[in-house]
């Protein structure tokens, strides 16, 4: 089911408001196919290319995405395991920096992407319903399970959209 406004701070509008589906795993799904689907069909030659000095490259940006959907699944996890800790935030730019995307192939990237979103949905249907519901906190506030598998799905398809829009075009 859809979360709540309650079950996530304000910031994660961004992201939830863009996900159609109306549950964790089916957007995961969803999600998996159509993010596939536009990697798949980039032109080599493009991965490499950054749409203005100082931003990501392609190959920089679905490395991001997939840290991001690593550290939000860690949480999920941690959450629905009722975990009472604050959670870290991260600097996304530190990670981009040191991703060492740049040297690696699209297919192995897209492979990952792959790999990493199917186990991301296998983990997603494993909770249980109370599970999906529990919440925890990271600094910024606090957020359900089933929020942070609609901000994956979320995040995934901002990111998309700017590849089209910025990257693409």
């Amino acid at each position: 089911m859809r979360p709540g406004k309650n079950e996530y701070f304000p910031y994660l509008e961004t992201y939830i408001s863009k996900v159609k589906k109306d549950t964790a795993v089916s957007a995961l799904e969803k999600d998996l196919k159509n993010t596939l689907t536009i990697l798949k069909n980039i032109p080599l030659e493009k991965w490499d290319f950054a749409y203005a000095p100082g931003k990501w490259t392609i190959k920089e940006l679905v490395v991001h995405i997939m840290d991001v959907e690593r550290i939000f699944a860690y949480r999920a996890l941690c959450f629905a395991r009722k975990e009472v800790k604050v959670l870290p935030s991260f600097d996304e730019d530190s990670y981009a920096l040191n991703s060492e995307a740049n040297s690696r192939s699209p297919e192995s990237i897209t492979e990952e992407f792959m790999n990493l979103r199917v186990s991301s949905i296998s983990l997603f249907k494993g909770f249980s319903p109370e599970a999906l519901q529990r919440s925890g906190n990271v600094p910024m506030g606090s957020i359900t399970v089933n929020a942070l598998a609609f901000t994956i799905s979320g995040h995934t398809a901002h990111h998309m959209e700017v590849l089209k829009e910025r990257y693409l075009k």
